[in-house]
C-alpha cells in the first residue's frame, strides 16, 4: 500500500497552549503558519520553532515565514504594557519603627507599596512581617483609592477589652468556674458558629447593606450563624489580670489589679468572602506590574470602589458586633460589672486628614493611635499585652503596632517548637491553654518589650494585661 501521500497530523491550539501560547491573535497566526508553510514538516520540530518564536519574537522579525507571528507577539506585549499602570521610579520615603526587628520581605513589600501612583504617605510598625500585598504592620495613605489587600482578608479584625469589678484573687480561687464559662460561651475555628437557639442576635444583621447585592444577600445567613464566634489562627478569647499602676481619670478606673476579658477576632466568613471578591475585581480593573499585583486598587469615585467601601464598613461593624456578643455573654455569665471597655480595630481603612488633605489610611495589622485614642496591643498567649493611649504622631500616620508580630511563620513554628517546650512555657507562666497549636507558640512571636520600646513616641502605656486562661481554635485553621 502506498503511504507517501498520507496526511501528517495537524498541530492543534491545545498543543500550542501547552507550549505556553495564550488565546489571542498570535495563536491564530501560529496555527495558520503550521497548516501552510509547515504542513509537510515534522510536527515536533514545528512545535519547537513556534515555541522559540513565542519566547524571543524579536529574533524572527526578518524571517519571511515567521515574521507575522513574531509581530503578533510583540504587538500583544505592547498592548499589555499599555494597559499596565506604571509605578513610581523610586519609593517615597516613609517612617520605619524598630527597623532592626523587621524582615527584609516586609521592607520590600512596603517599598513597592510606596511606589503606587496613588500613595501619599506610609509607615511601617515594629511588629511588621511579610504578608500579601501590603505587609502586616504596614500603614498606607492613598489619594481617593482603596486597596482591598491593603485592608486584608480578615476585614475589621479587632481587639476588645472589658475590665471588671472583680479582684484578681477571685479568678485564681475559682479558675474552674471561669474555664467552664469560657468554653460554654465561645466557638472557634474556620466555618464554625452557632445553630438554632444558640444563635445570638445583633441589629447589625438588619443593616441595609446586606441587600446591596446578591453576594451580600447570600452571606447574611452565614453571618447570623457565626455572630459571636471567633476564627482560627491567632484569634483568641482570654481571661487575664490587668494592672493599673495609677488611677486613669479618662477611663475612671482606680489604681489596682482587676480581672479582664480580652478578645481578638474579625469578620469571619463574611469578611473573607468580601475580601476575595473585591480583590478579584480590583485586579481586573487595575492592572499593576506583577510585583505589585496584590496592591490593585479601586477608585473611590467608581461604582466598585463605593461598593467595597460600604461592604468593608459593614464587615467592620459585624466584627465589632461579634465582640459585643462575646463580652455580653461572658459578663452576664460571671455576674460582673464592667468598669471600662476599650476596643480598636486593624485590617481596615479610614478617611482621615493628613497634612491638610483627605486620604484613605489603610492599617493592615496596625492600631489607630491618634491623640488620646485608646488601643490594645497584645503580646502572645504568655507575654503581656498593653492598654495604650495614642500620642498622635503624624510620621506614623497616627498608628502603632497591633501586637508583637511573628518572627516565625506557622510552618517554621510547627517544625521548630516541640509540644514539651510549649507545655513548659505555659506552666512556667501560669497560663491555662484551651485549644491552640504549635503554630501559635509564644516563641513564634517577637519580644513584646522590644516592640513597645520601639514605639514609645507613638503611644503611652496606661495598663499592663497578663494572660491567664486562653482559648483558641484547636483545629489548625487560619483566620477566616
Amino acid at each position: 500500500m502506498n503511504t507517501s501521500n498520507k496526511t501528517k497530523p495537524m498541530i492543534t491550539g491545545k498543543e500550542l497552549i501547552g507550549q505556553g501560547y495564550e488565546q489571542g491573535k498570535a495563536l491564530g497566526v501560529a496555527l495558520e503558519i503550521a497548516a501552510t508553510a509547515f504542513a509537510d514538516a515534522d510536527k515536533q520540530k514545528t512545535l519547537t520553532i513556534l515555541k522559540r518564536v513565542r519566547k524571543t519574537p524579536e529574533r524572527f522579525l526578518d524571517d519571511a515565514v515567521l515574521a507575522p507571528l513574531a509581530t503578533a507577539f510583540i504587538e500583544a506585549a505592547q498592548a499589555a504594557l499599555d494597559t499596565t499602570i506604571p509605578l513610581k521610579e523610586t519609593a517615597d520615603e516613609y517612617a520605619i519603627y524598630g527597623k532592626d526587628q523587621i524582615e527584609e520581605g516586609a521592607l520590600n513589600q512596603m517599598n513597592i507599596a510606596m511606589k503606587l501612583p496613588v500613595t501619599i504617605a506610609g509607615a511601617l510598625m515594629p511588629d511588621a512581617h511579610q504578608g500579601y500585598g501590603l505587609p502586616i504592620g504596614g500603614v498606607l495613605a492613598t489619594k481617593n483609592a482603596i486597596i482591598p489587600y491593603g485592608v486584608g482578608v480578615d476585614i475589621g479584625c479587632r481587639m476588645a477589652l472589658s475590665v471588671f469589678d472583680i479582684p484578681e484573687a477571685h479568678f485564681f480561687e475559682h479558675k474552674s468556674f471561669y474555664k467552664r464559662e469560657l468554653i460554654a460561651h465561645t466557638a472557634f475555628g474556620a466555618g464554625n458558629g452557632f445553630k438554632g437557639q444558640d444563635r445570638a442576635y445583633h441589629n447589625v444583621l438588619d443593616r441595609k447593606e446586606f441587600d446591596m447585592n446578591g453576594l451580600l444577600r447570600g452571606l447574611k445567613d452565614r453571618a447570623f450563624a457565626q455572630l459571636g464566634s471567633s476564627g482560627g489562627g491567632n484569634h483568641f478569647v482570654e481571661w487575664g489580670i490587668i494592672d493599673f499602676d495609677q488611677k486613669d481619670e479618662a477611663l475612671g478606673v482606680e489604681k489596682g489589679r482587676y480581672l479582664a476579658l480580652l478578645t481578638h477576632s474579625g469578620s469571619r466568613g463574611l469578611g473573607a468572602t468580601l475580601a476575595g471578591h473585591y480583590t478579584k475585581i480590583a485586579k481586573e480593573l487595575c492592572k499593576l506590574p506583577q510585583n505589585a499585583a496584590n496592591l490593585a486598587y479601586l477608585d473611590m469615585d467608581s461604582e466598585a470602589g463605593q461598593e467595597y467601601w460600604l461592604a468593608m464598613n459593614l464587615a467592620g461593624d459585624y466584627a465589632s458586633a461579634c465582640h459585643e456578643v462575646i463580652h455580653r455573654k461572658l459578663t452576664k455569665a460571671i455576674g460582673a460589672t464592667v468598669l471600662a471597655k476599650v476596643e480598636n480595630h486593624h485590617n481596615f481603612a479610614w478617611k482621615e486628614m493628613l497634612n491638610g488633605e483627605e486620604v484613605i489610611v489603610h492599617r493592615k495589622g496596625a492600631t489607630p493611635a491618634g491623640k488620646g485614642v485608646m488601643g490594645i496591643i497584645p503580646g502572645s498567649m504568655t507575654a503581656p499585652g498593653f492598654l495604650v493611649r495614642g500620642k498622635g504622631e503624624s510620621a506614623s500616620i497616627h498608628s502603632a503596632s497591633h501586637g508583637a508580630g511573628r518572627q516565625m511563620s506557622r510552618t517554621q513554628a510547627i517544625k521548630n517548637v516541640s509540644k514539651a517546650e510549649m507545655r513548659n512555657i505555659l506552666q512556667d507562666m501560669g497560663v491555662t491553654l484551651i485549644g491552640g497549636g504549635l503554630d501559635e507558640a509564644p516563641m513564634a512571636y517577637k519580644d513584646i518589650s522590644q516592640v513597645m520600646a520601639s514605639q514609645q513616641e507613638l503611644v503611652d502605656v496606661v495598663a499592663k494585661f497578663t494572660p491567664k486562661m486562653v482559648r483558641m481554635a484547636d483545629d489548625g485553621s487560619k483566620e477566616d
